[in-house]
């Protein structure tokens, strides 16, 4: 069986760092979401101002056109992509069967702390506030709590899933 899973959470969550080592783990392909941004958009996400639902519109269509190819290609894929609210998952769950939503859940607190501490990349630590405000929890999926060790949750992403 094939499958895409979308990894899903706020800037800082670890979307990246998890979904790199569950891909290597599973020896699967990863892709950053993060990369199907537009030039304006990071420069807008640089500059602290955040992206409205116009501007996201053509990155989520981006995304879902690759998440449809990947599933007709039947290739497995970690997509590491925020996804804050339940219309963009929707939009992205071409199929519930092959696609599986992974929220990497944090406190504001422990998020904001690491993104003080990060470097070379586009996310501005003002944004995490707005990311917050949009974030729309999922309430179908897998939540796993970021308190632990990358390695930690991609045990725990693994076993819950079955991989």
């Amino acid at each position: 069986m094939f499958m895409v899973i979308l990894l899903m959470g706020v800037s800082g969550s670890g979307k990246s760092t998890v979904g790199r080592l569950l891909a290597d783990v599973l020896e699967w392909e990863f892709s950053d979401a993060d990369s199907f941004h537009s030039p304006a958009n990071i420069i807008k996400m640089r500059q602290g101002m955040p992206l409205t639902d116009d501007d996201r519109s053509p990155w989520l269509e981006a995304l879902r056109r690759a998440i449809g190819i990947w599933l007709q290609e039947h290739k497995n894929v970690v997509l590491a992509c925020s996804a804050l609210k339940q219309s963009y998952r929707q939009m992205l769950e071409l199929d519930r069967s092959h696609v599986k939503v992974v929220y990497l859940k944090g406190s504001f607190t422990m998020i904001a702390d690491r993104l003080a501490h990060r470097q070379q990349h586009f996310m501005n630590l003002d944004l995490l506030k707005s990311q917050f405000e949009a974030l729309e929890e999922p309430t179908e999926g897998l939540g796993v709590d970021i308190d632990q060790s990358p390695e930690a949750i991609v045990q725990q992403i693994k076993s819950r899933l079955s991989l």
